[in-house]
């Protein structure tokens, strides 16, 4: 159904997108630094779970549009790397107030049940992943082959695993070396920064792919 050449583009642009310090990597980060590594796991674990969830919904909803309209498929990959612009030059002007908000700690320690739900409203209104999946899962679609909505649903699986793997390396990494991390919001804003620069670089190469498809 998926191709090689295909499979490993997507897996390409994932681990990119995935790597890329956005919403749900700061917000488990930020459970790490506050309250260590298993409230960081059992974030990253509600926010798959959402990241999931959105994947899906965005399968069955786009699957039979983009099955029948490739000025459609265009529009959204337009709109996502646009999008990924924006959140990539927002990273950037915005660093500083982040990496700040990133090192205040909570004295109160939330319930397992209430960490894995905030974790998975972040990832349910990640507006990554929302335009990754809408406007980038398409363009690693192979039309031909058909079944576009199961090609989707595919993509969605792999990404969640993968991001779940990764996030939750991430907050294993902030909750062991959490006074290190807290201790210096200048590390936090080289990670901002970093993020920033290849989300710009993913919405060029998006929006360029998709003028010259």
């Amino acid at each position: 159904m998926i191709d090689a050449a295909h499979m490993t583009q997507f897996f390409v642009a994932s681990i990119l997108i995935i790597m890329v310090p956005g919403p749900s990597v700061l917000f488990t980060l930020a459970r790490g630094v506050a309250w260590g590594r298993a409230v960081a796991v059992l974030t990253v674990l509600g926010n798959s779970l959402g990241t999931l969830l959105l994947s899906m919904v965005v399968a069955f909803g786009l699957g039979p549009l983009l099955s029948h309209s490739r000025a459609f498929s265009v529009v959204l990959q337009l709109v996502g790397g646009l999008y990924l612009l924006y959140l990539g030059t927002d990273a950037l002007r915005h660093r500083q107030e982040h990496a700040q908000a990133m090192t205040q700690r909570e004295a109160a320690r939330p319930s397992p049940r209430r960490i894995v739900r905030q974790g998975f409203v972040v990832g349910v209104l990640n507006p990554k992943s929302l335009v990754f999946f809408a406007a980038v899962f398409p363009h690693f679609v192979n039309r031909p082959r058909g079944h576009i909505t199961a090609q989707l649903v595919i993509f969605g699986l792999i990404f969640s695993v993968m991001a779940f793997c990764s996030d939750g390396t991430w907050g294993l990494i902030a909750g062991t070396a959490r006074e290190w991390l807290s201790g210096s919001p200048t590390r936090l804003v080289a990670l901002r920064s970093i993020g920033g620069v290849v989300m710009c670089a993913l919405g060029v190469l998006i929006v360029v792919s998709a003028l010259l498809s």
